[in-house]
């Protein structure tokens, strides 16, 4: 494939030569990804100079990615060439398709920038999970004038050493907004609400209502299996200067070696108070142009180091400074871990048709995320491991420490109050309400004791199952549950069983697999199940880790 990918770059370089050694003119085209679809580039070449170029974004926004091609036609032209013109301001993306577009009319083929893993040496490694739930009243209205409602569910998984500071993190988002937000239903994670519930749906994504989309049971778990983290999402979920990932990667660099009160420290002075994005020279705003005119001239250049990223990190999108200082307050000392070379953060979502009814015979429902956040030694094995799980569940659910959500503002829903079994009265959702919910929402892990499983608390559980993870690779962990866990409900089989699926399959296990089980007995939940899918978070750790040089004193 490098052969055949060399070949053809020199082919192109040759015929180039060619055609301007003979001061022929040849035009040739090319294509690119911009903000909101492709860019086409049609380029004419004389004497090795741009002499006529086209650019062409249907899908880009009129007034800012159209004009910007307009620019960039013009400013490309009278230098005849793309070396040394600068792209659009406000439209980054649309000027990065320009310029690629062109460079693959004109067969230049850019080698990808593989990002350098440096080093790091730390003691008293402590590891942990922070997941916040941040409600948002918007983005909008409809054109309807129904307003459009969204949570994020912010996790962090921060590692850090004896001091307080950070080793590594990582981070992600799982956003969930009502069916009514002009975007393309397969960008979003829509959910009208619970079975039963209904919402404004602009299944387009014109700006246009549809029409009224009710919530079953088959939509409810369709839908939900196919949600996305916003890293999952990929260059599906772009940023003002680059996707939501490279934004996030940037920040998460920066805040190597830092303590959380630093990061907060520097959110305060460095961030807007309008909006909370990074300040620069460049903002427009009075509040903003003041606050950075304040900092010396040293103070200015600090947010240099972040120039792609300019997102906030404490606004509805998604409160990711509290997800990291949860993470650290989460944190538990590592395992006997001497290195670790890579990385990982599963996210997973499964959507629950239970459990069971209430005493009205109004169905229960929840959703649960699945979170592992995976270490791996060189030989991709699981040196150590955190995983929880956050269960947001209908409030007529008879359980006192729930994660409540009645759905969105105007919804309602069967309410058990005391958690005795009986419905109370039926709880409408109001903004107030909305907010007071998802920011209250607590992790599996966060529970605690108040979190009981049929031999040990759920964080007991997890916590024998981690261990016997470590040594393994991701695929002995998957044929391990498949060997010794049951086929009829998914748990952890140690022979107490009186299911015959069960007995049969425990009859197969080796001696050692069954020794194995016996030495995690206390652990019985199932690890891919509608309770969570733990098995395949892990398994997207893996997919996704990143490769990290961290040795351990």
């Amino acid at each position: 494939m490098k052969n055949q990918k060399l070949l053809a770059l020199v082919m192109a370089l040759v015929l180039a030569l060619t055609v301007a050694a003979a001061g022929m003119a040849e035009t040739l085209t090319g294509e690119a990804e911009g903000f909101g679809g492709p860019i086409k580039a049609e380029v004419t070449v004389e004497n090795g100079a741009i002499t006529a170029l086209t650019l062409t974004g249907e899908a880009e926004t009129p007034a800012i990615g159209g004009v910007a091609l307009e620019t960039l036609t013009e400013a490309i032209k009278a230098a005849g060439t793309i070396e040394g013109v600068d792209g659009v301001t406000g439209a980054t993306w649309t000027s990065n398709g320009a310029f690629a577009a062109i460079k693959n009319a004109l067969g230049i083929e850019e080698a990808a920038e593989e990002a350098a893993v440096e080093a790091v040496t730390a003691s008293g490694l402590k590891h942990g999970v922070g997941v916040v739930g941040t409600p948002r009243l918007g983005p909008g209205k409809d054109a309807n004038e129904v307003p459009v409602y969204s949570f994020n569910e912010v996790i962090a998984y921060a590692i850090v050493d004896s001091d307080n500071r950070i080793v590594d993190l990582e981070v992600d988002i799982v956003e969930v907004i009502t069916p009514n937000h002009d975007e393309s239903n397969e960008g979003d994670n829509f959910m009208a609400g619970w079975p039963g519930q209904s919402y404004n749906s602009d299944a387009d994504g014109d700006g246009v209502v549809d029409g009224l989309l009710e919530e079953t049971e088959d939509i409810f778990t369709t839908e939900t299996l196919s949600w996305l983290s916003k890293r999952q999402k990929g260059s599906g979920y772009k940023m003002n200067s680059g996707t939501w990932e490279q934004e996030m990667d940037i920040f998460e660099n920066f805040f190597k070696g830092k303590t959380v009160e630093e990061i907060e420290a520097w959110n305060a002075k460095f961030c807007s108070d309008l909006n909370g994005r990074p300040l620069t020279a460049a903002s427009t705003k009075d509040a903003d142009v003041a606050k950075f005119s304040a900092l010396t001239d040293e103070e200015k250049t600090v947010n240099d180091a972040i120039s792609g990223a300019t997102m906030s990190l404490t606004d509805p999108h998604g409160d990711i400074i509290a997800a990291i200082r949860k993470a650290v307050a989460n944190a538990v000392p590592m395992r006997d871990v001497k290195s670790i070379a890579k990385i990982g953060l599963g996210v997973n979502v499964m959507p629950r048709l239970g459990p069971g009814k209430d005493d009205q015979d109004v169905p229960c429902y929840s959703l649960n995320t699945a979170v592992a956040a995976v270490c791996y030694d060189a030989d991709g094995k699981v040196v150590d491991m955190f995983a929880d799980v956050l269960e947001v569940i209908t409030p007529n659910h008879d359980g006192a420490d729930d994660n409540a959500f009645t759905g969105w503002p105007g919804q309602s829903y069967n309410a058990d109050v005391d958690a005795d079994g009986k419905v109370d009265e039926v709880w409408t959702q109001t903004e107030e309400t909305f907010l007071e919910q998802i920011a209250a929402f607590k992790t599996k892990r966060e529970l605690g004791s108040k979190y009981k499983m049929n031999s040990d608390t759920w964080v007991g559980e997890m916590t024998a199952y981690e261990g016997a993870m470590i040594g393994k690779t991701t695929e002995e962990i998957s044929a391990w549950v498949a060997a010794c866990f049951s086929d009829v409900n998914g748990r952890a089989l140690h022979g107490t069983s009186t299911k015959e699926a069960d007995i049969a399959k425990y009859e197969t296990m080796t001696d050692a697999q069954k020794a194995e089980m016996d030495a995690i007995s206390t652990a019985t939940m199932a690890l891919r199940d509608p309770h969570g899918d733990i098995l395949t978070a892990i398994e997207q750790a893996d997919a996704a880790a990143k490769a990290v040089d961290i040795t351990v004193e």
